[in-house]
């Protein structure tokens, strides 16, 4: 009998430090692992390529999705994709996916779920112009041990080349998130949510979410800083971990250490 169930929340920052990610998760081996950034390259059967945005350049782990399922071996896994780009191979242009995985240990079934768009729609040609298209998945586990579900939601929150302000986009993802979340959670369901949201820890989305019962991990229990030594501009909040009062919260971190990409791992144990 598993004694406690991890759940961890991760921007995977498309794999751009994957040998780091891999050892994490190969020691850590969450139950279940939200992971944004996921990039899902099938022409191409290369490791690595390269993600060009004007002059900013990244590598890419060229198939992230195929190589956590690598390390997950045991776990269902799941993407979701919100665009279809190009990523580089020197000057060869290699058709990219790029979007959400999730990743569940086969022993904990799936008994409901839904994704959805929270910002626009696929991008089917091209990354767009930002903020981009956003997407979120809502799935609930059964767990059998305890018997008992429980409702999981992750998403990665619009980017805006502006900063992290509230804006009316912001603001209806929000509305829209909560609207996929309440088609799988019954009023009673433990909750657990997180992502990448990309805001500040004063953002009125956090009184969206307020509305059905959540509360935050990350600013409650006193953490300042969700991003690694990878990220070097200022505002140091991101990522959100969020809870209702029927999670039996056993222990939460966000990992300082090892550095997995730009954003450090939350790390939920119940």
């Amino acid at each position: 009998m598993r004694l406690t169930v991890q759940i961890m929340c991760l921007n995977g920052w498309g794999g751009a430090l994957f040998e780091a990610v891999q050892a994490y998760l190969q020691q850590v081996r969450p139950d279940v692992l939200c992971l944004q950034e996921v990039v899902h390259s099938p022409a191409s059967n290369k490791p690595w390529l390269t993600y060009r945005d004007g002059d900013h350049k990244l590598p890419q782990r060229a198939n992230f999705f195929r190589d956590v399922c690598e390390v997950l071996p045991d776990h269902a896994a799941y993407f979701f994709p919100a665009a279809q780009g190009v990523l580089w191979d020197e000057d060869k242009a290699i058709p990219s996916q790029w979007g959400l995985a999730t990743f569940v240990r086969s022993d904990l079934p799936i008994i409901g779920k839904a994704q959805g768009f929270v910002h626009k729609n696929f991008s089917a040609h091209g990354y767009g112009d930002h903020p981009r298209s956003r997407n979120a998945h809502v799935f609930k586990l059964y767990d059998i041990e305890r018997d008992k579900p429980i409702v999981i939601a992750h998403m990665h929150g619009l980017r805006d080349l502006a900063g992290k302000m509230d804006t009316p986009e912001r603001l209806a993802q929000a509305e829209r998130f909560v609207h996929l979340i309440q088609k799988v959670a019954d009023a009673d369901d433990p909750l657990v949510v997180c992502g990448d949201f990309n805001i500040e820890p004063s953002s009125r989305m956090f009184e969206v979410f307020a509305r059905i019962g959540l509360r935050d991990l990350v600013t409650g229990r006193g953490f300042t800083d969700t991003r690694t030594s990878h990220y070097r501009k200022s505002g140091r909040y991101a990522d959100y971990m969020l809870v209702n009062d029927r999670v039996d919260v056993l222990g939460f971190d966000v990992v300082e250490q090892p550095e997995v990409s730009d954003h450090r791992p939350l790390l939920l144990t119940l």
